[in-house]
């Protein structure tokens, strides 16, 4: 599904990401974990085609994506959560996830103004994408709220959502379970089993060890921006590198 090859990113003479390969298998759950600096939410910016990588490859099914604008790298495919949610706060939910079906359409000024059956048909599969996002979320029955008016927790939904009505391949997710209670957290990570039950490839970044390490298929390790492990939960947790670079050593930490 996603192929990273050597990839690095430079500021100024800093490498924020420096040198990693990884590959994600489709249909299964992917970590990054690493402390705070580690470069992780640099790494989701190169792929997202947010950020412009130094040197390297990133490859989407065979497909060379690695200096695509973002909007383009989105259409093929890549869906994103920040670890900020930021939706329009006097809009409802469901206007929230229309503009996200849109990168999807091709209507312009002229459909518009003449109402064309292209307009209309594609704000028809708009909200029709917007709803079904919204229900398997289970928000359904907050479509008609404004944003400003839901519950943090509701919010990350919605941005789960967001992220689907975009129609994706793959979805990376950054921090999805901050700020959100033990419950909370375990029904983020249902949320994210059933996405891979339909099909989807997740790629996650979190702090949240237990959650990630009964969740996660495989995880990469970053420290400093360079990949120091790679392997399933089991692997990492044993890892004296890992251990001492995040996990905080000890027999405690690897437990």
């Amino acid at each position: 599904m996603l192929k990273v090859e050597h990839l690095t990113k430079m500021f100024g003479g800093l490498a924020a990401v420096n040198d990693v390969s990884v590959t994600f298998e489709a249909g299964k759950i992917n970590a990054i974990i690493g402390p705070n600096g580690a470069g992780k939410s640099t790494f989701f910016n190169l792929i997202s085609g947010l950020y412009q990588p130094t040197s390297g490859r990133i490859l989407l099914d065979g497909v060379d994506v690695t200096n695509m604008p973002s909007d383009k790298v989105a259409r093929l495919g890549v869906g994103r959560t920040f670890q900020t949610t930021n939706l329009f706060e006097q809009a409802t939910v469901l206007d929230n996830l229309i503009v996200g079906h849109r990168l999807r359409t091709r209507s312009g000024l002229w459909d518009v103004l003449i109402n064309s059956k292209r307009l209309q048909r594609e704000e028809k599969a708009a909200r029709d994408k917007a709803q079904e996002a919204l229900e398997f979320v289970e928000l359904g029955h907050v479509a008609d709220q404004f944003i400003a008016d839901i519950t943090q927790e509701e919010r990350k939904r919605v941005a789960f959502a967001l992220a689907l009505a975009t129609d994706p391949k793959i979805v990376l997710l950054d921090e999805p379970a901050a700020g959100v209670n033990p419950e909370e957290t375990e029904s983020f990570a249902a949320l994210m089993r059933k996405m891979v039950d339909r099909g989807l490839t997740v790629c996650l970044i979190e702090h949240k060890m237990d959650m990630i390490m009964n969740l996660a298929d495989k995880i990469m390790v970053l420290d400093h921006g360079e990949k120091i492990a790679e392997g399933t939960p089991e692997e990492i947790r044993n890892n004296p590198v890992v251990i001492e670079a995040y996990l905080g050593g000890g027999d405690d930490a690897a437990a």
